[in-house]
């Protein structure tokens, strides 16, 4: 095998490789994103587009030479039936321009899909991380929310003590002045009897002083 193609088979098998990882389920895309953000990656991510273009040309024209000498070695390999080294020479070629064939086939096929691993990887730990950052802002609006109702409810409910408080002072107050009312309705109540009973007690010594009075004048009359 010549020194290109074994530089690509080397490729191929380190692609084999990093697609095997980037399947494997304990490595996070997380962890695989900050592996790409690493500073080595970035920098080489600066002119990723230049490589990336300039590899799969390169595997391209790997492909196309081989295919090229597929079809050579292809169409006289049962040219030499009566000489059979020959023959085996021209199979052995064919056979080498098949595998480089594919070995160029399978290195292009797998850097593609390294590519698009790397960007599926990528776009998956973005959205995994809005979607942790999103499920923390929903969590701390909902704690805030929580706090402001336990509040609101603590402040209605010590307006409400306070309102109740006021009630029962406005409540004791008009009672200790109904208490007052009744006692001065009970005591003018007693005056009034007093008054009733004195009254009656003039009374009765005003018709016993007019009898007596009377009683003078009839014994005054005959003298």
């Amino acid at each position: 095998m010549s020194l290109q193609w074994t530089i690509v088979a080397t490729f191929l098998y380190s692609e084999i490789a990093l697609v095997i990882l980037m399947m494997l389920p304990f490595i996070s895309a997380q962890r695989w994103h900050k592996v790409f953000k690493s500073r080595i990656l970035q920098m080489l991510g600066k002119r990723g587009n230049i490589y990336f273009l300039a590899f799969v040309a390169a595997l391209v024209l790997l492909l196309l030479d081989a295919l090229r000498e597929m079809k050579k070695y292809g169409g006289v390999a049962h040219e030499f039936p009566e000489q059979p080294l020959a023959q085996t020479a021209m199979h052995m070629k064919l056979f080498r321009a098949q595998r480089n064939f594919y070995i160029a086939g399978f290195a292009l096929f797998l850097f593609l899909v390294l590519k698009r691993l790397v960007l599926l990887l990528s776009t998956q730990s973005t959205v995994t991380a809005s979607y942790e950052a999103a499920i923390r802002q929903a969590k701390s609006a909902s704690e805030t929310a929580e706090r402001l109702m336990k509040s609101n409810e603590k402040k209605d409910e010590n307006e409400k003590n306070e309102k109740d408080e006021q009630q029962g002072k406005v409540i004791a107050q008009l009672q200790h002045e109904l208490d007052q009312t009744k006692n001065e309705l009970t005591k003018a109540r007693k005056d009034l009897q007093a008054m009733k009973q004195q009254a009656e007690s003039v009374t009765t010594e005003y018709d016993r002083l007019m009898k007596e009075h009377e009683k003078l004048q009839v014994n005054a009359a005959p003298s």
